[in-house]
């Protein structure tokens, strides 16, 4: 069995590609534990077959008339949206669904761990972070700072290192301060400010 002849390369296209691209765009949306290709086949192939199920009528529309022939560069752009943008816009579509607080009361959340949440809406915060050691370490988190997200170990940047006064407030911005990195093995806590 040679898998490089035309039909069988048209059946990888057809049942693997928009399915793999739906998986590759959802894992950007809303990263995960990284999955060996391999074993997202299965996954891949299903997510086509919904991608194929949902365009039907249009795709039966296509077929039955002598559209191909009459029209040869829509015919081919129909299919270009079919096979790789059609599968971008359903997980879009998905992640819509989703976020609808309906939804949410009956299925979980599609961001797996409470960083991935906090760090994902972009905001600025005044942050005191505690180590496991008990030391408190405060920073400003804006638009210069930087959060890992999944599936990487969690750890934060912070822009600005700050000097905390007696009773646990903000006092001032550390002397030449490039900021800070803090590693997740060594945090206990993070507590969070509002920055305006």
């Amino acid at each position: 069995m040679n898998i490089w002849e035309d039909d069988k390369i048209l059946i990888f296209i057809a049942f693997v590609i928009p399915g793999f691209i739906s998986i590759k765009v959802y894992e950007l949306l809303y990263p995960s534990e990284m999955k060996d290709s391999s074993k997202q086949l299965v996954d891949a192939v299903t997510y086509s077959c919904i991608n194929y199920s949902i365009l039907l009528f249009p795709i039966l529309l296509v077929e039955s008339n002598d559209f191909s022939a009459n029209h040869p560069n829509l015919y081919k752009l129909f299919y270009v949206f079919v096979l790789l943008i059609f599968p971008v816009l359903l997980v879009f579509l998905w992640k819509m669904i989703r976020n609808v607080e309906l939804f949410q009361k009956n299925a979980p959340h599609p961001i797996s761990k409470p960083w991935d949440f906090v760090f994902s809406k972009r905001s600025r915060y005044w942050v005191i972070v505690t180590l496991k050691s008990g030391e408190k370490i405060a920073g400003k988190y804006a638009e210069n700072s930087f959060t890992s997200s999944t599936p990487a170990k969690e750890q934060i940047y912070l822009e600005e290192a700050w000097v905390l006064n007696k009773n646990g407030g903000f006092k001032r911005s550390r002397n030449n301060t490039s900021g800070i990195l803090v590693i997740s093995d060594e945090i206990s806590t993070i507590e969070f400010f509002e920055h305006e």
